[in-house]
């Protein structure tokens, strides 16, 4: 199986590429196909690579025949600029110049020469569009744009109505320009998002500098970093001082400060002094990388409104046009209206029967808000998650690396007897030497040295619990008292506020240590902006005890704490909620994982969080502040709001104008006027979405 991605350049038109994406897929060689229009892209897979050559060359000929101006290339090409009126003016300028012959037809007093200008200004206007819909007759795909206006401007002139027919053709074809005109501006404003790569990098080789592609860059190599420069790989910085501006990857506006030993993300930017920094991840893992991935790949995850849109398309301009031939057909027989009115009513319902502001202006508040969510450090992998997000009622949060900060602290060591507190502080950093859990790292600072990673002979960390280890001669537990209760270890039960390590040698009870956790900045600030977007539940899922746990719910006014929990024990308090309500959870760890993946949206704080919650997430909050979620919500609202007005308003209008039109109240020129402006509304409408502040 074979994945290629292509570029379909100067693609205008939303519903076109619905309909080549249904053609594209209908190929025997194609396994899968789709178009994602806001980012002009064509992904598409394919059994056989033998078959690739045959395939592109059929995908070309469709493309040709549906949108002929688009061109599939392999590369992405650079984007330009989106282009002022005058230029698009200037660039039009057949166009343009059949707008003047339209209107200096009004002002020659001869018939004659009149429908002279008007019979040159319809070819010089329309010859594109007709010329299109010919091909589609032979290709076999005719019922598009192209035939309804077509169809519909030369019943105008069949009637005696050469004025609107060149009206129509003309004021459609500029409505196609402003409408990718309205498109690109959408884009533009999106894919400044992620422009964030860094094109080159400074490496240090045998001393000396060399520039190169940060894909060439090999992990352990030391980079440079000028100010002013993109970070181009995630690393560590080793030499220098900065403040780095994260607000690209985070949303954070404030620079950070860096110094040695801190981590710095690719697609941020040095502002101020030079640092040298050893690369820590390979190019294609980098941040920059996967956030970008996870971007365009969300537009791919379509939304139950997109693929509405997409059912609703294949059928409406079939019902229209099966309605104007009702309307010639039977309103002469009947008598309510004459062969020539019926015609024109006929053809009035032709020129709205276009679904273009439907098609176009959905997936782009969909992909508007994806955009809008990375602009605050929030990546929402799809259209699916991000529309389920604004229906979430109960939410529910990990404790540790969540709330609190998992950067603990040793508060007190408590013997059994026959130890002392150096020695069960010991046997604590032996066993914890090889774990990468936050209580692990706070015991192996108290202990001051590494553990002696080098007599481990067996390390196994158990889910939940704790880790057993062989260190030399010694068995060694360090962990929760359902550790110890799991190899019959009897023990104290210890009464201390905080987060107790139970440690035991040899089968014997040495003592234990209290750690306990800080409360992350601003959440309980994050929590309130949450429960102020109208969710009913908030409540936490801890592998923590029950005193610990209870008291943190009571002080972050939580509706509902759960303690004590095993991986597997979240899933079922997930899935138990679920079954009432919309439920998202909001984990970090690699523990989470499995809730993450159980819940309805599954929330990860990406920037300390692990990789596995990121990869089982659905939305991940790169700054890993909790009230960011809130802001999530208020978007994924926005988009709905959005696309509900956008279907509302397009669907009433051209009821509206049929209506009128049955009534003798609405001419083709109002027809082209509504279809063209509601496209143009609905597009502006789900621009808002991107450059709206939340």
């Amino acid at each position: 199986m074979t994945n290629k991605d292509f570029t379909l350049e100067h693609l205008g038109c939303a519903n076109c590429a619905m309909k080549m994406e249904r053609r594209i897929q209908a190929l025997p060689e194609i396994a899968s196909a789709e178009i994602i229009f806001p980012l002009k892209k064509l992904s598409i897979r394919i059994e056989n690579q033998k078959n690739m050559k045959s395939a592109i060359d059929k995908i070309e000929k469709i493309i040709k025949a549906i949108e002929p101006g688009v061109r599939l290339t392999e590369a992405k090409s650079p984007e330009k600029p989106v282009p002022t009126l005058v230029k698009l003016a200037f660039k039009n300028k057949n166009l343009m110049f059949s707008a003047t012959l339209f209107v200096g037809s009004f002002f020659v007093p001869n018939a004659s020469f009149s429908l002279l200008l008007l019979l040159a200004a319809y070819i010089i206007s329309g010859s594109p569009v007709i010329f299109s819909e010919v091909k589609n007759l032979f290709a076999g795909s005719a019922m598009d744009e192209n035939f309804l206006m077509t169809i519909a401007t030369a019943s105008a002139w069949a009637i005696g109505e050469p004025h609107e027919a060149v009206a129509v053709m003309l004021f459609y074809r500029i409505g196609e320009i402003l409408e990718s005109r309205a498109v690109d501006d959408s884009r533009s404003a999106i894919e400044s998002l992620l422009k964030l790569k860094a094109e080159t990098a400074t490496v240090y080789i045998d001393n000396i500098l060399i520039e190169t592609q940060p894909s060439k860059v090999s992990l352990g190599s030391i980079i440079l970093i000028k100010p002013g420069e993109r970070v181009p790989l995630d690393g560590t910085v080793v030499e220098g001082k900065s403040f780095v501006d994260t607000s690209a990857i985070t949303g954070e506006s404030v620079p950070r400060s860096m110094k040695e030993g801190d981590l710095v993300y690719s697609g941020s930017i040095n502002k101020t002094g030079s640092l040298k920094v050893r690369v820590d991840k390979p190019y294609a893992e980098s941040t920059i990388n996967r956030i970008m991935a996870m971007v365009e790949d969300a537009a791919s995850k379509k939304a139950s409104a997109e693929k509405f849109i997409t059912r609703f398309a294949k059928i409406y301009t079939p019902i229209v046009v099966a309605a104007a031939l009702f309307a010639v057909l039977v309103f002469p027989l009947s008598g309510i209206f004459t062969f020539r009115e019926s015609v024109y009513k006929a053809a009035v319902f032709l020129v709205i029967s276009c679904p273009c502001a439907l098609v176009i202006s959905v997936p782009l508040a969909f992909f508007g808000g994806i955009g809008a969510a990375s602009r605050h450090g929030i990546l929402i992998k799809g259209g699916n998650h991000l529309e389920t997000l604004g229906r979430v009622q109960t939410i529910l949060f990990d404790k540790t690396g969540t709330l609190t900060n998992g950067t603990f602290g040793i508060t007190g060591i408590y013997p059994a007897q026959g130890f002392t507190e150096s020695d069960v502080l010991r046997y604590a950093a032996e066993a914890e030497s090889q774990s990468n859990h936050p209580i692990a790292f706070s015991i192996l600072q108290a202990y001051g040295k590494p553990g002696p990673q080098g007599g481990i002979k067996e390390f196994q960390e158990i889910a939940g619990r704790g880790v057993h280890v062989l260190s030399g001669a010694n068995r060694i537990l360090a962990g929760n008292s359902q550790l110890l209760d799991s190899f019959n270890v009897p023990h104290k039960t210890a009464t201390e506020q905080g987060t107790i390590v139970y440690v035991a040698v040899n089968n014997s009870y040495a003592g234990n240590i209290t750690i306990s956790d800080s409360l992350k900045d601003n959440v309980e600030e994050g929590l309130r902006l949450i429960r102020n977007k109208g969710i009913k539940r908030l409540a936490m899922l801890t592998g923590d005890n029950k005193d610990i746990s209870e008291t943190l719910a009571y002080r972050l006014e939580l509706d509902a704490c759960h303690s004590k929990l095993l991986p597997s024990e979240k899933v079922s308090v997930v899935k138990r909620y679920a079954e009432e309500q919309i439920v998202g959870f909001v984990g970090d760890g690699i523990n989470d994982t499995p809730a993450l993946a159980t819940a309805s949206v599954g929330i990860s704080m990406g920037g300390l969080g692990s990789d596995a919650a990121i990869e089982a997430s659905d939305v991940v909050i790169m700054n890993d502040d909790i009230g960011s979620i809130a802001k999530a919500i208020s978007i994924s609202r926005t988009v709905r709001s959005v696309v509900v007005g956008n279907i509302t308003i397009a669907l009433s209008s051209k009821a509206a104008i049929m209506l009128l039109a049955v009534f003798g109240h609405a001419s083709m020129w109002a027809a082209v006027f509504a279809d063209v402006g509601i496209a143009l509304l609905a597009i502006i409408n789900s621009i808002r979405i991107v450059r709206k502040k939340y």
